[in-house]
């Protein structure tokens, strides 16, 4: 890719493989070099501790009572903090900790398309019916498309966010989700624009489980975690192990607002109800590295093709925010933001360097502009990390300060001080 930093693919060691009764010899999967070049030891101290006023204000916003942050810059060195505790009255929260990556997820779900085109398994314009005939009224919906969010379906969270708070731990069929969205008319024709839809995600992991002829848990640690060495991550029919992160959801007060003072614990949330739009688990040290692989293009079937002519994402916000293959594009940032009960999460990085940013907060009552917002105000800090020794800063032009960002996260608080 020219410009980016280039792909290397490096051949991994073989590892003996002991099969039921009888020795086999199994090779690890490939591991991927991302080819950023790292530079080791913290950011500064006075860089770090505006980072954590940030985050901490945001929590304060929410009603969140942790989070878990990474800033890597490339030049400069990293950090990785866990802040206040995993729930309320909890234990402090430990940055190694699991979380639910919601829509993270989709432009994994993406990368599995991608990856099956470069195979020649499928091809983005096949239609949907070409690979499920159960739904012969989106034929004219390409696997590109709902890829890309420019399908028109409803989407399906809204229809049965209810029952979902009520019986969180109900393990949903993908099938049935799909249904709660297509059972909505249509927003528009299909490739008219950009619109969100989990519904869309969840109708293409569906589509290329069938073409592949794999479970799509195979399919994501065939093609995503594994060659990056994700071994925290996965996309399970629960909540996924490790020791998680709490994470919680607002009741409503008696007077019609969020009640801060009375979170719902919804750590135990399946991950089915996110499915192939928003189910995977992960850690900030899986998603670095993956965020990283995607903006810099890093895999073998990574292409230009795939962020190129992305749309706007609305008439309401500015021209340098827009959207395709999966993922949001904020200046020269590329990643992923949004929430299920309990989390909201945003995963960014620099197209050019490789510098990223991820972000949890254990509270989803409000909106997940202030996870999106909240990554860019550290990537603005992040993007002006003095050089450590001997190496050299570049030039990054993000279309935004800390402070041109402050009011428009400041008007997404539900809770106060």
């Amino acid at each position: 890719m020219a410009g980016r930093v280039s792909k290397r693919v490096v051949a991994a060691v073989t590892a003996l493989g002991i099969a039921i009764g009888m020795s086999a010899c199994a090779p690890e999967p490939e591991r991927i070099d991302i080819g950023v070049d790292q530079a080791d030891g913290a950011l500064p101290a006075d860089l770090t501790t505006q980072m954590q006023t940030l985050t901490e204000t945001a929590m304060t916003s929410i009603g969140a009572s942790g989070a878990i942050v990474s800033v890597s810059v490339p030049w400069s060195g990293e950090w990785t903090a866990g802040l206040g505790t995993s729930g309320k009255g909890g234990p402090k929260v430990d940055p190694s900790m699991t979380f639910k990556a919601v829509n993270v997820t989709r432009p994994m779900t993406c990368d599995l398309l991608y990856a099956l085109v470069e195979k020649g398994t499928v091809k983005l314009d096949d239609s949907v019916t070409k690979w499920l005939d159960s739904y012969p009224a989106q034929g004219n919906v390409t696997l590109g498309e709902l890829c890309d969010s420019t399908s028109g379906l409803h989407g399906y969270l809204n229809a049965i966010v209810t029952r979902v708070r009520a019986t969180p731990e109900r393990v949903w069929n993908p099938r049935e989700l799909i249904a709660y969205g297509l059972g909505q008319p249509t927003a528009f024709e299909p490739g008219a624009r950009f619109s969100e839809s989990d519904t869309g995600y969840v109708l293409l992991g569906t589509a290329l489980e069938r073409a592949a002829g794999k479970p799509l848990d195979e399919l994501y640690d065939e093609y995503v975690f594994d060659p990056l060495g994700m071994t925290s991550s996965a996309v399970p029919l629960g909540v996924g192990g490790g020791d998680r992160l709490k994470g919680s959801y607002l009741d409503t007060g008696e007077d019609g607002n969020p009640d801060c003072a009375a979170p719902l614990d919804m750590t135990d949330l399946t991950s089915s109800v996110g499915s192939s739009a928003a189910g995977a688990v992960s850690t900030v040290s899986d998603l670095s590295t993956y965020v990283r692989a995607l903006a810099v293009g890093a895999r073998p079937y990574d292409t230009d093709a795939r962020f190129a002519d992305a749309r706007p994402v609305s008439a309401e916000q500015p021209t340098w925010f827009t959207a395709k293959g999966g993922a949001y594009q904020g200046g020269s940032l590329v990643g992923q933001y949004g929430s299920l009960p309990g989390y909201m999460v945003a995963a960014f990085a620099d197209r050019e360097t490789g510098m990223s940013v991820v972000v949890v907060l254990n509270d989803s009552r409000a909106s997940s502009n202030v996870a999106r917002l909240l990554a860019w105000q550290l990537a603005a800090l992040a993007s002006k990390a003095p050089a450590a020794d001997g190496r050299t800063a570049p030039e990054i032009g993000l279309p935004w300060t800390v402070e041109s960002l402050g009011d428009e996260l400041a008007g997404y608080a539900i809770c106060g001080e």
